[in-house]
């Protein structure tokens, strides 16, 4: 990956990232005002799942963005990765299970039963992204390995010439 590519990445991470505490700031106070007139455990429910569906995005762009520090450095091949490839999977698999939490909250109300349906595929999407991820991390666990064993053999061959 060249550093154009991953300079670009990062200046759309950053973006996001500004978006996102906007949002934080700005719009999630608004929703808990404009639920003014709804009970009280659904204001929770609903800016709840706000706010913690944004920290899942964060998790994620943070995470992006140290990975593509390493490819830059070329460090992505070693142990300290999965660490960062964990907070991905986690941050899907979070956000997979607080929009099926929204659908379920929705689904008694007077939502339209095809949107309640949408938030549930989109909530098996998410899950199946992280389900993806995690093979993913399979195969960075192999190439790490196949790294190892091919500096072992460069330093068994320079021992022999």
């Amino acid at each position: 990956m060249g550093n154009v590519t991953i300079v670009v990445l990062k200046v759309v991470i950053a973006l996001a990232l500004l978006g996102s505490v906007a949002v934080q700031a700005l719009i999630v106070p608004a929703l808990w005002l404009d639920l003014a007139g709804e009970e009280l455990w659904g204001r929770i429910a609903f800016v709840s799942i706000a706010a913690l569906g944004i920290l899942t995005m964060q998790v994620f762009a943070v995470s992006v963005w140290m990975l593509l520090t390493k490819v830059r450095r070329g460090s992505i091949f070693s142990a300290s990765s999965f660490g960062w490839v964990n907070a991905i999977v986690a941050s899907f698999a979070v956000a997979a299970v607080l929009a099926l939490a929204l659908a379920i909250i929705l689904a008694p109300g007077s939502m339209a039963p095809g949107l309640v349906g949408l938030i549930c595929g989109a909530a098996l999407v998410l899950g199946g992204i992280a389900l993806l991820v995690v093979v993913m991390k399979a195969l960075l666990r192999q190439a790490i390995a196949r790294e190892d064993e091919a500096q072992a053999l460069r330093t068994e061959l320079g021992e022999v010439i």
